[in-house]
Order: C-alpha cells, then structure tokens, then sequence
C-alpha cells in the first residue's frame, strides 16, 4: 500500500493523521528494509524529537489494527514492521536473512491445497522458513 493510500484510508475512515502516524507511515511508505519499532521510532524521533518510542509502538498498534502496516516476528530476531504491499517472507534460519516474495507466487499452491483437500490457506502473515542460497551448499 502507498504512502498517499494509506494515509487516504486513514482519512476515509474518519481516523486523525496525526504527525506520528504520518511519519511511520512516510518512513515504511519510502523503504524497502525490514525495520524495528526501534529503527521506525529512532527515524521519527530524529524528525520530532518530542515523538518517543512508546508512541510510535501505540501508532504501529493502532495502523496494524486497521490493516495498513503488516508486522512480522522473524524467528531469529525482533518484530519488524511494513505497509502492507502484498507480500510474504522467506526466512533463512540460519543467517536471518529476509526476502519478499510476491504473494502472488503462492496462488497455484493455494488453489492446489483447495482443490485437493478442500483447504482454503489463507497466506496472511506466511512466513517460509528455510535456508539462503549462502547456506544450502551441500556439507
């Protein structure tokens, strides 16, 4: 989702863009990382230092809820956090490496495990986990 989309959907759900949340929203808005509360608010904080890190943890809450910002608790490391564009999440367990895939690469799966078992999978917040070219080399 869009900077200017998800702070459109703030406003068409009568929601206040408050600075904090247009900030976390803009700084996830404009990168590709996977980022922290920590990095989010040390981001913000450095535009607003009045802002601290318990408010950018509630607004992250409160966009989470409303479904604009997706987090993602990877195995071997903190929380991280972006807007919701549409993706999911490979994860190497052994370096902690994270790559985006488009959720778009799942549909033949999907529709495979519901034709077949009758199983609708629902890919949400999908994580794979697994291992990183870097790390696969056979030993």
């Amino acid at each position: 989702m869009p900077t200017e989309a998800a702070l459109e959907s703030l406003r068409n759900e009568g929601r206040r863009v408050t600075t904090a949340r247009r900030l976390v929203i803009e700084i996830l808005g404009r990168t590709t990382e996977h980022l922290t509360a920590e990095a989010i608010a040390a981001r913000v904080h450095c535009a607003h230092p009045e802002i601290h890190l318990s408010t950018v943890y509630r607004t992250l809450d409160s966009l989470q809820a409303w479904g604009l910002v997706e987090r993602f608790q990877s195995p071997r490391g903190p929380a991280f956090f972006h807007l919701k564009r549409g993706h999911r999440h490979l994860v190497c367990e052994e370096c902690g490496r994270i790559r985006d895939v488009p959720s778009s690469e799942f549909d033949a799966f999907v529709a495979q495990l519901r034709s077949n078992y009758g199983f609708e999978l629902r890919v949400g917040r999908m994580a794979l986990l697994g291992r990183c070219e870097e790390h696969d080399a056979p030993g």
